[in-house]
C-alpha cells in the first residue's frame, strides 16, 4: 500500500476511542464499544478541512497525520449479460 500524506496534524492517538476522517475532511473520535458497553458519538478533535477525491481511502497514519491510498478494487469480474430471445411457437 502505497499512502500518500496529505496533511500534517500530529494528533495523539487515546486508548479506547476510535478515530477517522469525517465527511468533512475534519479528524474525529468515538469511543470503541468494548463487551455490552456501546460506543460513544463522535466528536471532533481537529479542524483540517482535507478534500477528499473518490477513488481514495483516506486515514489516520502512526505520526497522527492525514493520509490516503488508492482504493483497491477485488472480486471476481461480472460476464456481460446476454438477451435470450423467445422461441416462435407455431
Amino acid at each position: 500500500m502505497a499512502a500518500k500524506k496529505v496533511a500534517k496534524v500530529g494528533i495523539k492517538k487515546q486508548k479506547g476511542y476510535l478515530y477517522f476522517v469525517d465527511k468533512k475532511g475534519d479528524i474525529s473520535c468515538a469511543k470503541m464499544a468494548r463487551g455490552n458497553k456501546k460506543g460513544g458519538s463522535p466528536k471532533k478533535v481537529a479542524k483540517v478541512g482535507v478534500k477528499k477525491v473518490a477513488g481514495y481511502l483516506y486515514f489516520i497514519d502512526k505520526k497522527g497525520d492525514i493520509s490516503c491510498a488508492k482504493m483497491v478494487r477485488g472480486g471476481k469480474k461480472k460476464k456481460k449479460a446476454t438477451k435470450r430471445r423467445a422461441k416462435k411457437r407455431k
